[in-house]
């Protein structure tokens, strides 16, 4: 598994190099969408505001809002809409009530049509009223008539106690003096009680729930809409797709460092070299229509492959690959040819090593054979004395190069190195007016760079 960090930058290749996939992933996901609108009828929602009176606590509300979407006052509800196969248990999943700010319960109603939405909203905040107003005893209930007789009761006893009050003689005695005291106390405690029976009295304040108004027609769609369900389709796919390939990057096997590719051959690297040409390259020649979809997708070429950096100039590259082929002479015996194996499908590992066989001529000879990786099968030992493994980094896995390195081992070819080819841009060309002795500096440094390490006299030869 890849345990490299996802950056935004990776994020970025993925939107860059595969955009044709994701596109097509995005427009797929819309037409699901599409289809899931079809699916569901579109609905439309408004809502009516009932106010309530006086002083309510918090709860208080909360528990008038989950009054207004019992089951008696839907069933109500749905009783006196008359809906033909609309009952109160289809209707619960219709309304909601919620407490707002201002002491007011919103009601609010699902319907298939506007018209249908409205009355819905309409009628349940009516049902709510006539409910709520016979629980308090607004005058429907027999029982709400005892607070007031109990107010009269205690305004004619306040009568009868300030009667006994003069009744008793006006003598100063200690009787008469206490008499009164006490019918005294008596009709302040009643009067007291009277005042508190008012302000306590839920009837008197928090029986007249008003209805503001009709519910108003609603013009729009409830969500989720034709248009949502279209655009989170297209949104949901295109995620589904950044991810998969975030998914199978860090699931991958593939080598992308040198000291993996030649830990996994078992031999030694002998150096990298450079080959221009970028991500053209890299990708394969389509065959068939497979082939054709997949290079109109984009899906022909890998993207988790690093950017190529600029390529330096032709006396640098071939400063490399001199290196390479003074390496490979340390290691071969005088005169003897070296077999150069190179994965097919590797473009970039295929030029390399043409251009290595190229620069060393005849010291060594090398002979250039391409691999299946799936099913490795070399040709037997012929005037070779060994063999050279050209390849590209983050192209293989351990599992296909310990394949390819018993394929050398029973073909009885001792595996002398390994050399990894990395791709890089092309370099702009030059302008005519440009001096063409501008040159000369590099590749004098280039001579000279070779002529330290031992090279000097593959240095000045001839590229070509």
């Amino acid at each position: 598994m890849n345990e490299d960090t996802i950056r935004l930058a990776t994020i970025g290749r993925i939107l860059r190099r595969r955009w044709r996939l994701l596109a097509v992933l995005a427009a797929v996901g819309a037409l699901v969408g599409f289809g899931s609108s079809l699916l569901f009828p579109p609905s439309y929602t408004t809502s009516a505001s009932v106010l309530l009176p006086g002083v309510w606590q918090e709860r208080e509300l909360m528990t008038q809002a989950e009054i207004a979407t019992s089951s008696v006052v839907v069933d109500r509800t749905a009783a006196a809409l008359n809906w033909s196969g609309v009952n109160g248990v289809k209707l619960q999943d219709r309304v909601s009530a919620s407490a707002a700010d201002g002491n007011i319960i919103k009601l609010s109603g699902t319907a298939e049509t506007p018209e249908r939405a409205q009355q819905l909203a309409d009628q349940l905040a009516k049902q709510f009223v006539a409910f709520a107003g016979r629980m308090a005893g607004d005058g429907t209930d027999p029982g709400s008539a005892q607070p007031d007789q109990l107010r009269q009761l205690v305004i004619q006893t306040g009568q009868r106690i300030t009667d006994l009050a003069n009744a008793v003689g006006p003598g100063q005695t200690v009787e008469n003096v206490q008499l009164r005291t006490e019918l005294e106390k008596l009709r302040t405690a009643l009067q007291d009680a009277v005042k508190k029976l008012d302000q306590v009295d839920p009837a008197a304040n928090k029986a007249n729930m008003v209805v503001m108004g009709s519910a108003a027609r609603p013009t729009g769609q409830a969500p989720p809409t034709r248009t949502q369900l279209v655009a989170a389709g297209a949104l949901v796919f295109l995620l589904l797709g950044v991810i998969g390939h975030l998914t199978a990057a860090r699931m991958s096997r593939r080598l992308r460092t040198e000291p993996e590719i030649a830990a996994a051959l078992g031999s030694e690297l002998l150096g990298t070299v450079d080959v221009p040409g970028g991500r053209s390259l890299s990708r394969p020649a389509a065959g068939g229509p497979r082939g054709w979809i997949r290079r109109l997708l984009g899906t022909d070429v890998r993207w988790d492959l690093p950017t190529p950096h600029a390529s330096g100039d032709e006396a640098g590259r071939q400063l490399r690959y001199r290196r390479v082929c003074s390496r490979i002479r340390e290691q071969l015996p005088a005169s003897r040819g070296l077999l150069v194996v190179v994965p097919e499908g590797d473009e970039a590992a295929r030029r390399a090593a043409d251009q290595l066989a190229a620069e060393a001529g005849s010291d060594p000879r090398l002979r250039v054979v391409g691999v299946p990786v799936a099913r490795p099968l070399l040709p037997d030992r012929d005037a070779e004395s060994g063999a050279l493994v050209v390849l590209s980094a983050g192209s293989w896995t351990a599992g296909e190069l310990a394949d390819l390195a018993g394929a050398c081992a029973d073909a009885e070819h001792e595996l002398l190195g390994v050399v990894v080819a990395g791709l890089v841009q092309d370099r702009p060309k030059r302008s005519a007016g440009r001096r063409p002795g501008t040159a000369e500096p590099v590749l004098a440094g280039a001579v000279a760079s070779g002529a330290a390490t031992g090279e000097g006299d593959e240095a000045r030869r001839d590229p070509g």
